[in-house]
């Protein structure tokens, strides 16, 4: 059986600059995902642009099926290094990751990344290449094979170097700081994705750097699970008589629900005999986006094309969920960025509200919505999604 990888990363930039010297890169292939973290030497647009240029060749190279240890080596003698320190400019990790749960990992000067298992941290066994360009730094390969509930993180050390010098972190946080930190947050929450741990442990170096961060901070993660499941169902079928096929899918399926649309809440309550709620306090509140409503089955009600237009900007655009008003909008990008393989059910009946009938059928406003939501998630945020018209 194959499972979900969940990637992903969150990221802080130096207190005082706008560009991040570290740089994160991820990317799906055939048989699983590609993730590269490169921490260019320094800070701002100089370490940025190394970091940067370390991980789109990593992720490259690995994308065309280059062996691993040999795409570090490239990557190694391609980098300038520092005439002063004689070391390289940018420092990385290179993951490539099976569906299977089959991972090989490439290690150059980063903090050692950690391998969470049973609420546990395992020891991993490493195998140090030697490098034959002349400099002072460490290359480590490791192969691993993952169980369901494994969790791989790994950071920049602006993560094990936070909070240095001050009393109650004399060397920093540390590697085992940092582990202490990942089993607690495990110990609380079993289920915890990969994005929450990432943006916690992100936060709390930042918090033990005053608030302020004293380098940049990037946490990485890679959660093995079983695949969580999301339907969102938008639109009214082509035909009438199709209501009930829409009616027997959301019966049928397993995952939290979503419904889009007026439209199609109503045809949802009519033919599955269950009231629709509209929540008045929202109303109340007034705002530029619908209300969201209750009903029995589901785990969110909202309208349609203003609600899906404005979530698909923000996903595009990687808006600061913590800076969004408690909406729609922010209720369905939340779940959607916590699934991992979203299925569309898009209704085609023509609302001639949306439609201008001079326009060819295809550019009809819920289609086109659909195919940019499945574009933005899978490329940005490595969903599998599927796509069912009714």
């Amino acid at each position: 059986m194959d499972y979900f990888l969940e990637a992903d990363h969150y990221q802080i930039c130096k207190q005082g600059y706008l560009a991040c010297g570290d740089s994160f890169y991820s990317t799906k292939v055939d048989d699983g995902i590609i993730c590269v973290l490169a921490d260019g030497l320094g800070s701002g647009i100089k370490a940025s642009v190394l970091a940067t240029l370390t991980t789109t060749m990593a992720a490259g190279f690995m994308a065309s099926k280059m062996d691993i240890k040999h795409a570090a080596e490239i990557i190694l003698e391609t980098l300038p290094v520092c005439s002063y320190r004689n070391i390289g400019y940018s420092t990385f990790t290179i993951i490539e990751a099976k569906h299977d749960g089959h991972v090989r990992i490439i290690e150059h000067d980063n903090p050692p990344y950690a391998l969470i298992r049973d609420q546990q941290i395992m020891k991993v066994e490493k195998q140090e290449i030697p490098i034959k360009t002349f400099r002072k730094s460490n290359l480590y390969y490791s192969e691993i094979k993952l169980v369901p509930e494994d969790r791989i993180v790994y950071y920049s050390d602006g993560v094990t170097q936070c909070g240095m010098g001050l009393p109650y972190f004399p060397l920093g946080w540390q590697e085992k700081g940092v582990e202490n930190y990942l089993l607690s947050m495990l110990k609380a929450n079993r289920s915890i994705s990969a994005r929450e741990i990432t943006k916690s442990v992100a936060r709390k170096a930042r918090e033990y750097d005053s608030n302020s961060a004293a380098d940049d901070i990037t946490c990485a993660a890679l959660y093995l699970r079983n695949p969580r499941r999301t339907l969102l169902l938008t639109g009214p079928p082509y035909k009438k008589e199709h209501d009930a096929v829409l009616a027997q899918i959301a019966t049928d399926f397993v995952g939290r629900k979503i419904i889009c649309g007026g439209t199609t809440s109503a045809i949802l309550s009519r033919e599955l005999n269950i009231p629709v709620k509209v929540n008045l306090n929202e109303v109340r509140k007034g705002g530029e986006i619908p209300p969201t409503a209750d009903m029995e089955g589901f785990d969110l009600v909202t309208e349609g094309t203003i609600t899906l237009s404005r979530a698909l900007r923000a996903l595009e655009e990687d808006a600061s969920l913590e800076a969004m008003p408690d909406n729609a909008v922010k209720r369905l990008i939340l779940i959607l960025l916590d699934s991992d393989i979203i299925e569309f059910v898009v209704g085609t009946k023509i609302n001639e509200a949306h439609q201008d009938p001079a326009l060819p059928k295809d550019l009809e406003i819920r289609r086109n919505l659909m195919k940019q939501f499945v574009r933005v998630l899978e490329k940005k945020h490595l969903k599998t999604t599927r796509v069912l018209f009714v």
